[in-house]
């Protein structure tokens, strides 16, 4: 799985791209709903991304992130320092807990050029009718840590594509 965020003046947007064991590549966008810094714009991707897997399933997931904030704070190299990010960190560590073996990777832009899948979905969504790309709104309110488990599982996300009916 990829990941990234962004935010500015304007708005903020996150892209998942899952990457199955068979190569076939899975593209969400999705823009988000409140103005925010882009560290909580990669915490919010890196977030959905997981709800994602957890409600598919998935047992083994490779995430790979571009933000070395991000993905050093996960893996207890870096300490979080801005308390804001602290409620965003702590939920996507506990989403991890859940989906049992996952692999954490900070891959830089640079040198991400060729198997980026992020800039692949950056490129068709310029390109109208080469690919069907499903695009949300969403917002992630991470869970208050003193919630029992059962309400804590109705912040999972599920993704569906709606099919278009020709009206003709």
């Amino acid at each position: 799985m990829y990941f990234d965020g962004a935010a500015h003046r304007e708005g903020a947007g996150a892209g998942v791209v899952f990457v199955t064991s068979q190569g076939e590549v899975l593209p969400y966008s999705f823009t988000l709903t409140q103005h925010c810094t882009n560290n909580i714009a990669e915490y919010q991707a890196l977030i959905l991304g997981l709800e994602m897997a957890v409600d598919m399933r998935k047992l083994q997931l490779h995430i790979f992130g571009d933000s070395e904030l991000v993905i050093n704070q996960l893996l207890g190299s870096y300490e979080i320092k801005k308390p804001e990010l602290r409620p965003y960190h702590d939920y996507a560590l506990k989403l991890i807990g859940w989906l049992g073996n996952v692999t954490l990777q900070h891959v830089p832009r640079k040198e991400n050029k060729k198997d980026d899948a992020l800039a692949t979905l950056a490129s068709t969504l310029t390109l109208p009718g080469q690919i069907k790309i499903t695009i949300c709104q969403k917002w992630i309110v991470p869970p208050n840590e003193n919630e029992d488990e059962e309400s804590k599982l109705e912040h999972l996300v599920v993704v569906a594509e709606a099919m278009k009916v020709n009206w003709r």
